[in-house]
């Protein structure tokens, strides 16, 4: 079953580094980011790793919890930290799941038989704090994620959902930003105060409204 935008992120119970939890529970009222690695012990997820957890102080700003996966066992993840932390210069700061039965990775649909028939692609999930899915991201298994375009994103979804607004291409935090159509001139008066610029009728580029 695949996993789509808007559906419910799939609860589960499972063994993590941080002890067992409760995906939903665990969440709260937080976003997540919740991303499978195909194995331990593999070069470019050595890479992956570290990075999130340099990255992870970037991740709390913004009200995000971050977790991976993998089909190794527990005490695979224990020693592969260590490569980790030597390797990447940062020790692993977030829980890891264990999942050697498959069962999180079938229920998110992170193997891919085209690919591996064992190993879970490089999946990545955003998770707002409805617990519905806000992005999904596939990866081949020799293709390293870009963790910036994923604090990206998160600061384009938490934006668009407070404000009117949506995102253009290549945009970053602090980038001017377009009403979405839905908003009429006369709403958008009073939604945004600071004007904006009518490129065409349906193209109406505003500053940030939160800047």
């Amino acid at each position: 079953m695949s996993i789509r935008l808007g559906d419910e992120a799939p609860d589960f119970t499972a063994n993590t580094t941080e002890g067992e939890i409760k995906f939903h529970e665990w969440l709260g009222d937080d976003w997540g980011v919740l991303f499978s690695h195909p194995r331990d012990y593999t070069p470019v997820c050595t890479t992956e790793l570290g990075m999130a957890a340099k990255l992870k102080p970037e991740f709390d700003r913004r009200g995000v919890k971050i977790i991976g996966l993998s089909v190794d066992p527990l005490d695979s993840h224990a020693g592969w930290a260590k490569d980790i932390e030597e390797t990447q210069g940062a020790a692993v700061n977030f829980p890891m799941i264990a999942d050697p039965e498959k069962e999180v990775a079938n229920l998110y649909d992170m193997i891919h038989p085209n690919a591996s028939d064992t190993a879970t692609v490089r999946s990545v999930f955003v998770v707002g704090p409805d617990k519905k899915i806000k992005l999904t991201l596939t990866y081949p298994a020799s293709t390293g994620r870009n963790f910036d375009e994923v604090l990206r994103v998160i600061d384009s979804l938490q934006l668009t959902a407070k404000h009117s607004v949506a995102t253009p291409a290549n945009w970053q935090d602090g980038d001017d930003v377009i009403i979405v159509p839905a908003v009429s001139d006369e709403d958008a008066k009073a939604k945004f105060p600071k004007g904006w610029n009518a490129v065409k009728p349906y193209l109406r580029v505003t500053p940030q409204p939160d800047k």
